[in-house]
């Protein structure tokens, strides 16, 4: 891989050091347009989130394989060209949802990071979920190598990368206790953070961050949890997402304002929107 321009890594030191003190919000963006529009609320770096992303390309996200074949998912290439449209035009660092890896072995995990790296991501999350629910998380020790091929990799870049171990234990139903056992093992192979979707409550988020060996991830605008980024940061959470929810909340305007059009022939949706002039000014000016 060719070494990052200047530009590229100093946004990439930058979010290396997001995850070393205190607590911030990383929204997740699925195009380039609502990339930029996280981008001039002021944060101080976008995610992307695959479930947005997944929808905007008129498919459903990552899922059990009983409920989506994995030929309708969408693939490693589709995924890399939307990051590295994402990282190209905007100048903030841009971490990267790679779901499960694109692979259940090690070495297709590796691969994927570095497509990741290439692409212009400055960090990226691996999950242990399966997509097979009679296994639904990967065995812990496959998992925890798959994390460490993945560190492997973004140390044979020589880039700044911020690695994140997912564990989707509470999605399954497993226990807080295998949750912690989990990503406790993936902090060990090589993950910066750790990533908990799920812990959406005081008590279980403060478990976590006294009992992992790293900086926390939260997603919150899933569950509709009452507690604020500044609960958040008391308790002691290192970073914050929000997932696909903004991206779902788009689309339930969308399908609002198309019911509206077939069933009564209605314009009342127009009533709240941003204007083309709104909308000019703020991607008049590339800042990639």
């Amino acid at each position: 891989m060719d070494s990052m321009d200047g530009g590229r890594r100093e946004r990439a030191e930058r979010f290396v050091g997001l995850h070393r003190e205190g607590c911030f919000l990383l929204p997740n963006a699925w195009d380039v347009g609502s990339a930029r529009i996280l981008e001039s609320a002021g944060f101080p770096a976008v995610a992307t989130t695959s479930a947005g992303v997944a929808f905007s390309l008129g498919r459903p996200d990552h899922d059990f394989f009983a409920e989506q074949k994995p030929e309708g998912r969408v693939g490693r290439e589709a995924m890399m060209r939307r990051i590295r449209e994402i990282a190209a035009e905007v100048a903030v660092p841009v971490s990267a949802d790679l779901e499960e890896g694109y692979g259940e072995a090690p070495e297709a995990v590796a691969v994927t990071v570095a497509m990741a790296l290439a692409a212009g991501a400055a960090g990226g999350n691996i999950e242990d979920f399966t997509g097979d629910r009679a296994r639904p998380l990967y065995d812990t020790a496959l998992a925890a190598d798959r994390i460490g091929a993945a560190r492997a990799a973004v140390d044979a870049g020589g880039e700044p990368f911020v690695l994140v171990g997912r564990t989707d234990a509470l999605q399954v139903g497993a226990s807080l206790e295998e949750c912690v056992r989990r990503a406790n093992a993936y902090l060990a192979a090589g993950a910066d953070c750790a990533f908990v979707p799920g812990a959406a409550d005081a008590a279980t988020i403060g478990t976590l961050v006294r009992e992992l060996d790293g900086p926390l991830n939260v997603v919150m605008g899933l569950t509709g949890s009452a507690l604020s980024l500044d609960d958040l940061r008391g308790l002691g959470v290192r970073r914050v997402t929000v997932g696909g929810s903004i991206a779902r909340a788009m689309y339930r305007h969308l399908l609002r304002a198309a019911r509206e059009l077939a069933e009564r022939g209605t314009f009342s949706y127009a009533d709240d929107q941003l204007s083309q002039a709104e909308l000019n000014d703020l991607f008049r000016y590339g800042t990639g």
